[in-house]
């Protein structure tokens, strides 16, 4: 009996310290997302990049201050809106606030993005700042700038969202609700044109910073060569009213190739990205 059980510890100690086995317990399954969600939580890369853009956003907020012809919303600020006090507009999602955590419970159970699980992350309240977020969202505020979030998480998260924040120290606005989000009102959908109005009507938009391009123009859901139209159109913004987070994880750029139609097929929406990408022709025979 007891050689018996010795004889099957032994293989399976044998089977357990093979190679094959160890490989086919350890390597994880394949994940579009993988590269990208490593970039974006553990890169240095990433956490310089980031701090650079708000970096250079004390720079623009200055000079934005000092300039009353400067707004940062050209297609929703109205005439005569030099005198208005003055505002910034931000993005969350991977602006400010870093949800690679959800992204990372995705990827390692082969999930894909669903209002139920983002709205139970979103209640968890476990976002933390994006490098340099907090202390841009502090500076501008000491300098008198009130301080718009418009979001797509949607209006059921609001409070949850609002703690989060508070939680990390972000201006809430005081008196003003500050915080606009998908759904908040029925014409308030995915593109932020009208939420833009909200706050153009009352203030001078200084800056306008984000980590899509839908954050800055309304025809981020066109397709690839009528988005680099509007980016060629709008090129005089980048990098001075409008400012860019790098978020290679999701986002209109990761859509726009499948014509943003998420009813395809995984297989089918991967194709479509491969098919559009541009290749060197390979070294010479």
């Amino acid at each position: 009996m007891i050689a018996r059980i010795a004889l099957a510890l032994g293989a399976t100690l044998s089977a357990l310290l093979s190679p094959g086995a160890a490989w086919a317990q350890e390597t994880p399954p394949q994940n579009d997302m993988l590269l990208a969600t490593l970039w974006t939580q553990r890169s240095i890369e990433f956490k310089g990049n980031a701090l650079t853009v708000f970096a250079l956003a004390r720079i623009r907020l200055d000079e934005a201050l000092a300039d009353k012809n400067w707004t940062a919303s050209p297609a929703e600020q109205k005439a005569d809106y030099q005198n208005l006090p003055p505002a910034v507009i931000l993005d969350i999602d991977e602006t400010l606030l870093d949800n690679s955590r959800y992204q990372v419970w995705m990827l390692k159970n082969n999930l894909t993005f669903s209002t139920k699980t983002w709205n139970q992350f979103c209640a968890a309240r476990v976002s933390t700042a994006i490098p340099g977020a907090l202390e841009f969202a502090k500076y501008a505020d000491s300098k008198g700038v009130k301080i718009f979030y418009i979001t797509n998480r949607g209006a059921e998260t609001e409070k949850d969202t609002r703690e989060n924040m508070a939680k990390l120290g972000f201006p809430i606005g005081g008196n003003v609700d500050t915080f606009l989000m998908q759904g908040e009102k029925p014409e308030w959908g995915g593109a932020k044109g009208n939420r833009r109005a909200v706050v153009t009507k009352d203030y001078r938009v200084l800056l306008n910073i984000g980590d899509n391009f839908g954050d800055f123009d309304d025809r981020y859901r066109g397709s690839e060569a009528e988005r680099a139209q509007a980016f060629e159109a709008d090129m005089a913004y980048w990098g001075r009213q409008w400012l860019v987070i790098a978020n290679p994880t999701y986002g209109s750029f990761d859509t726009a190739a499948f014509g943003h139609d998420f009813k395809k097929p995984r297989e089918e929406q991967r194709k479509a990205k491969w098919d559009v990408l541009e290749a060197w022709v390979g070294p010479t025979p």
